[in-house]
């Protein structure tokens, strides 16, 4: 009967994955095409990561932002970030990677260069040129704005769970509204939103192989390459899975290990 318990317990579909990813890893180790592959494809790995994560650096900070001017008591600052919040959720990722890239960053340049018009005619700095905009940051920015979207919704949903009791006590105490934000609302509010963050996180990972439309050098685009020139596109795509699947995988299992760490914690 335990030995019955156990199997109704096993989480088959992470043994499933876990079977696939070791024989995935075993060809990269044995197979000499596939070791090629993976020494092609690390480079973008290490793009991916750095893409990934600074991206989602700052969509959390603007998220968190776009969340905080919702709660805003000035009318204006709570429409804007509705109207933020509905229009890049309602924008597909890939159609704002293009607007970025080829709208947003020689708007951006031109701003850049009417705001510093005089240091720039007295010969202080230098006019900024489009193609100084570098395509990778351009990516950056796009999926940065496009997740600080949602992520501020997360903010949102987290902030409104902390008792308004607690709120009014702080008031009580005479703390301003930053103190009470830093001390008693955020500290809360961080136990329920980490969770969401961390999906989002992992959303990201997956989403930010669309870049490599605009050229950049990922685990996606090395992987088109490599294969359009060697005609290994099954091993190619192979590694290409396994990449991904160890960075997602490995980042959703750390995500459910909080979660449980966080549940054991509120029972104690």
């Amino acid at each position: 009967m335990p030995f019955k318990k156990s199997l109704e317990r096993t989480p088959w579909w992470l043994v499933t994955i876990i079977i696939i990813a070791l024989v995935l890893l075993w060809n990269m180790i044995s197979d000499q095409s596939y070791q090629r592959i993976a020494g092609a494809l690390s480079e973008g790995l290490l793009t991916t990561i750095g893409v990934t994560f600074t991206a989602f650096i700052l969509a959390s900070f603007l998220g968190l932002l776009i969340a905080l001017a919702g709660f805003s008591r000035h009318r204006i600052l709570r429409e804007f970030a509705r109207f933020y919040v509905e229009i890049f959720r309602g924008v597909p990722v890939l159609v704002l990677l293009f607007y970025i890239a080829f709208v947003g960053a020689p708007e951006m340049v031109k701003l850049y260069n009417w705001v510093l018009q005089m240091p720039i005619e007295a010969g202080w700095i230098e006019k900024t040129r489009t193609r100084d905009f570098t395509l990778l940051w351009r990516a950056i920015i796009a999926l940065a704005i496009s997740y600080s979207a949602f992520i501020a919704e997360v903010f949102r949903a987290g902030i409104q769970e902390v008792g308004k009791g607690q709120i009014e006590a702080a008031k009580a105490l005479g703390l301003s509204n930053w103190h009470r934000f830093r001390l008693i609302t955020l500290p809360q509010a961080m136990r329920k939103i980490l969770p969401p963050l961390g999906n989002d996180l992992v959303a990201m990972i997956k989403d930010s192989a669309l870049v490599s439309v605009l050229g950049v050098q990922d685990i996606t685009q090395l992987g088109k390459v490599f294969s359009s020139s060697t005609f290994q596109f099954f091993e190619t795509y192979n590694v290409v899975a396994f990449m991904y699947l160890v960075l997602t995988l490995s980042l959703s299992l750390m995500i459910r290990a909080f979660e449980a760490h966080l549940r054991r914690n509120d029972h104690h």
